[in-house]
């Protein structure tokens, strides 16, 4: 034993309830406290945007998936990851999953004129930053050491 201690996943996965939690309260906000929105002067862009964000949302999450299938490594995000997926998505972005979450939030604001949503998403972003992708960086770098390095190089956190 080297006394070095490794780092491990947390019991709550965090990603998928920061974004549960950025819907409910985009949604409540929106209702409670509406802000000004900028639709009335780019309402039909913005709303085409919209969908093309939300299209951009299930492309990324459809070939995420199916690049980590093909993989064969865990979907769970508290899951160690048998493989490092470094095609498909993972070749623009590390984190396409978590990339699509938020672009999610962005469509949704830009469709329904709620700013709550397009503010939450960015809080959203950071806190998935800080509470899940630092730790599965780390946990990466320990597993896969200089090849995940090399691809952490390459590749953007985010895009």
């Amino acid at each position: 034993m080297t006394g070095i201690a490794k780092p491990r996943h947390g019991i709550i996965p965090w990603p998928p309830v920061i974004y549960v939690v950025a819907i409910a309260l985009s949604v409540v906000l929106g209702m409670l406290y509406p802000l000004p929105w900028i639709g009335d002067i780019f309402g039909d862009l913005l709303f085409g945007v919209g969908w093309v964000a939300l299209f951009g949302v299930a492309m990324l999450w459809v070939t995420a998936i199916r690049v980590m299938m093909r993989a064969k490594t865990t979907l769970d995000p508290n899951a160690e990851p048998d493989h490092l997926v470094t095609s498909g998505p993972f070749g623009i972005t590390r984190n396409p999953m978590y990339l699509a979450n938020t672009l999610l939030l962005i469509g949704v604001a830009f469709i329904t004129g709620i700013a709550w949503f397009l503010l939450l998403a960015f809080l959203a972003a950071f806190a998935t930053q800080k509470l899940a992708i630092e730790k599965e960086e780390k946990i990466l770098a320990a597993k896969f050491g200089k090849k995940y390095r090399d691809y952490a190089k390459r590749v953007r956190r985010w895009i």
